[in-house]
């Protein structure tokens, strides 16, 4: 049902306004009041929202929300190449939004694509649920939202309180989540330096306190058990130590 409703507010998205909408905002008098402007904005929003547009193949960019095939897609990944003499294509993979699934598929450079505005939204993070349901708060209304842990992907694993994080919703219907790219973490497991040896390990493991086992090729062998990381949640590497 929900990809159904998602489709079809896609299939709007995509269609030219009709005269009588744009007839109602031309006629439309600025109200004076705040509330007044606000509404209205929300409704200029909602048009805009609506329209959608068309992009190359070359323009498409990681986190933009496409429609394909009557599907909902947002792209996670993004590979110019060019094979030979032929066209030079674009590679991207693509997370459908409905069922988490992923695909890889290629564009040419100049081929049409359909691409649709989204509001993106700042939450702060609460907590998560047995139910892998992640409750956030809206930090102007304290409004709550609950939205499926997996809108995040692995990102989800970089949860902390009172975290603020990003909410991608077309509709108000929420479509894609992320954390901040930068974020603090303790080591809680680590190869001990090795003493007496004169050339330094090129590969150290580390272990962070939800889990996740960072890129051990960036990881220093000054990096202990207890130690404040900074890492970046793009790829899952070491950054630096955090400041005191």
């Amino acid at each position: 049902m929900r990809a159904l409703l998602l489709r079809k507010a896609f299939s709007r998205a995509l269609s030219p306004p009709s005269s009588a909408i744009a007839s109602s905002f031309r006629s439309t008098e600025f109200p004076s009041s705040a509330d007044g402007r606000c509404h209205l904005l929300g409704s200029l929003w909602s048009l805009i929202q609506h329209r959608g547009f068309k992009v190359h193949g070359s323009d498409v960019r990681v986190g933009n929300i496409i429609e394909r095939k009557e599907r909902i897609f947002q792209v996670t990944r993004v590979d110019h190449s060019h094979e030979g003499r032929g066209k030079a294509t674009i590679k991207v993979e693509l997370r459908d939004v409905e069922s988490g699934n992923k695909v890889t598929q290629r564009l040419a450079t100049d081929e049409s694509v359909d691409r649709v505005f989204v509001q993106e939204k700042a939450y702060i993070f609460m907590c998560r649920d047995r139910d892998a349901k992640v409750l956030l708060m809206d930090p102007d209304t304290y409004e709550q939202l609950e939205v499926p842990e997996e809108l995040f992907g692995k990102a989800a694993m970089y949860l902390q309180d009172d975290m603020k994080v990003m909410v991608q919703l077309f509709n108000d219907t929420p479509l894609s989540a992320s954390v901040p790219k930068r974020v603090t973490c303790v080591v809680k497991e680590a190869q001990p330096p090795m003493k007496g040896i004169a050339a330094t390990p090129k590969e150290k493991k580390a272990v962070l306190d939800n889990g996740m086992t960072i890129k051990v090729s960036k990881v220093p062998p000054h990096v202990v058990i207890g130690d404040v990381v900074v890492i970046n949640t793009e790829d899952d590497s070491y950054i630096e130590r955090a400041k005191a």
